[in-house]
């Protein structure tokens, strides 16, 4: 089993993925919502190591060894969640029912004029969370988001909302573009998302409990925060059936100082980072979509 996220391929051929989006957006989010469930069988038993990364994942979360029913509806709430990404992006939340807990922080935090850094993990929905841009127009919403990953998809997802698409930050951009980025939008009080679960290749790690076993959490994320000296919030848009989400914001810091200046170390942030983390995943085990080997130790 690969340990590495980035060695995944793409899932869904491009026809497919265009496919699917044309019948979605021409009949309606129920009738493609049905025809995920033999698509969700297809990719169980087609693919063994996200099958296999899906049932170690589960026995760990849930506390018991993991069905193959299980892993089906992990892979199929992964389905659904991805579905209602073309929805939120073209017609924002008016077929969702969105509740929001801990908006008033958001609103202090903002208050303070030095943008908020807004730190998700791939654990429900990253588009519902930028839902709160589409609704708060007035407030600058930026998103960090590793394009080249799933390039189709990508694509798709651009086309269905352009204005959207040229509010993201390119994970990839080569050297310092990515902080300089994430730096000028929160210059101009902008709330900047990103992903602090995933390592890159050859990034720097932390080893951190996580799920009665260690996983390797990325420290750049903190690094940034440290050296901007914006609020940190924690944010997951979490999945709860049907057309239901839950917008769960939590306050980290509002700034985080440097070891060197006297600040906590960055271990113990990642360590709090991924204890909320952990509590959030037990809750709803299958709004966890790291479909590889997140404990390759």
């Amino acid at each position: 089993m690969t340990d590495k996220w980035t060695d995944r391929p793409e899932g869904g051929a491009p026809v497919a993925l265009r496919l699917l989006c044309g019948f979605a957006l021409a009949f309606g989010r129920a009738p493609a919502r049905a025809v995920l469930y033999p698509i969700a069988l297809y990719f169980l038993l087609r693919r063994g190591p996200e099958r296999r990364a899906s049932r170690a994942f589960l026995s760990r979360a849930m506390g018991r060894p993991a069905s193959l029913a299980d892993v089906y509806r992990h892979i199929l709430c992964f389905s659904q969640v991805t579905l209602d990404r073309l929805f939120l992006l073209r017609e924002g939340t008016r077929r969702f029912a969105i509740e929001c807990s801990g908006l008033d922080e958001v609103e202090r935090l903002l208050a303070l004029r030095r943008g908020i850094l807004l730190f998700g993990a791939h654990f429900g929905s990253y588009e519902a969370t930028r839902a709160l841009g589409i609704s708060r127009p007035q407030v600058g919403f930026r998103t960090v988001i590793d394009i080249a990953q799933n390039p189709a998809m990508s694509r798709l997802l651009n086309a269905l909302n352009p204005a959207l698409a040229a509010t993201v930050i390119n994970a990839r951009e080569a050297g310092p573009g990515v902080a300089l980025a994430i730096r000028d939008a929160l210059d101009e009080g902008a709330i900047v998302a990103l992903l602090a679960d995933r390592l890159r290749p050859g990034g720097k790690a932390n080893p951190t409990p996580f799920l009665g076993g260690i996983a390797r959490f990325p420290t750049a994320p903190w690094e940034i925060a440290a050296a901007l000296g914006a609020p940190v919030m924690l944010c997951f848009g979490v999945y709860l059936g049907a057309n239901r989400y839950h917008l769960q914001f939590h306050t980290i810091a509002e700034r985080i100082v440097r070891e060197r200046d006297g600040g906590r170390p960055v271990a113990d942030w990642i360590r709090d980072f991924a204890g909320r983390l952990e509590a959030s995943v037990r809750d709803r085990p299958f709004n966890w979509f790291n479909f590889y080997d997140f404990w390759p130790d």
